[in-house]
């Protein structure tokens, strides 16, 4: 029995014509716009190796952002639920992509490097296991078909 379904709406828009189009490889920017109903918009573009603006997002970096989000929020559920009191969280989350030499590329791994500080230090064995079970309930993880690591570091008030 399937339970309920979402749906999600987003906007792009391209904003790289230079005059000509798509005339020539090199005539035209990758910029493009992001947005949602009711939410502000975000700058996009390719990665600069592709001739992308560096000052935007590209969608390599999304991606591991958003693995990083739903891993930190189902993490921050389950410590809320099991009495774990975490007080600050940040995360430099990596991701590596392997490009193929036809121009193609696939992302081969993603590590998330979450900084926590928890109000009992007593609890850290117990909050680390829960980034296993935050793996295994993102929607974004469980989405992909490469590895999604973790190596957590702790801070005690």
């Amino acid at each position: 029995m399937a339970g309920k379904t979402h749906q999600y709406q987003t906007d792009l828009k391209w904003t790289g014509n230079q005059g000509t189009g798509t005339n020539h490889y090199s005539e035209y920017l990758r910029d493009h716009i992001h947005s949602a109903p009711g939410k502000p918009p975000f700058p996009g573009s390719s990665d600069p190796s592709f001739r992308g603006d560096p000052s935007r997002y590209n969608p390599e970096e999304m991606l591991v952002s958003s693995l990083s989000a739903c891993h930190m929020l189902w993490f921050l559920h389950l410590c809320s639920v099991n009495k774990i009191v975490v007080t600050a969280y940040e995360d430099r989350a990596t991701g590596e992509m392997a490009e193929n030499k036809d121009g193609s590329g696939q992302f081969t791994g993603v590590t998330l490097n979450p900084m926590i500080t928890l109000a009992d230090s007593s609890q850290q064995d117990k909050a680390d296991t829960l980034h296993v079970q935050a793996n295994k309930l993102c929607f974004i993880a469980r989405s992909v078909n490469f590895p999604v690591h973790h190596k957590a570091t702790y801070h005690h008030e």
